[in-house]
């Protein structure tokens, strides 16, 4: 399939297969005698695999990890790798949560009306008050 189909059939940019082609997670494709790569199946296998691991928050170089470690079977070492992501997303979940918890303070703490130099927002936000 050429690059548009391989791109197509993964949901992702032409560009974006250009870019791991670059970056070395996906294999240059074999060229034609035309000059146009050829993709199979493998290339779009993978390509899907590193589209599901970015939608889950592992980046290039966790995806070059495990791609590495699942050419070796190291099932253990996979395993630690999302085990590791999954303690980072719970550790943003948790700062996300306490930037709520602050957001709702501060809203519940506004009447909404009066002068902004009594707004204890803004006051909070300048450190003249905290609610």
């Amino acid at each position: 399939m050429s690059i548009g189909q391989l791109a197509r059939s993964a949901g992702v940019a032409i560009d974006t297969v250009r870019y791991y082609e670059r970056s070395g997670l996906l294999a240059p494709a074999a060229r034609l005698a035309s000059g146009y790569r050829r993709y199979g199946g493998a290339e779009l296998k993978r390509l899907r695999f590193i589209r599901r691991a970015k939608a889950l928050g592992f980046s290039l170089d966790d995806i070059s990890e495990l791609l590495s470690l699942g050419e070796r079977s190291d099932v253990a070492s996979i395993r630690a790798v999302a085990a590791r992501k999954q303690s980072e997303v719970d550790a943003r979940i948790a700062e996300l949560e306490r930037v709520r918890d602050g957001l709702r303070a501060l809203v519940a703490a506004c009447p909404g009306h009066g002068r902004a130099e009594a707004c204890p927002i803004l006051n909070a936000l300048a450190g003249e008050g905290t609610p």
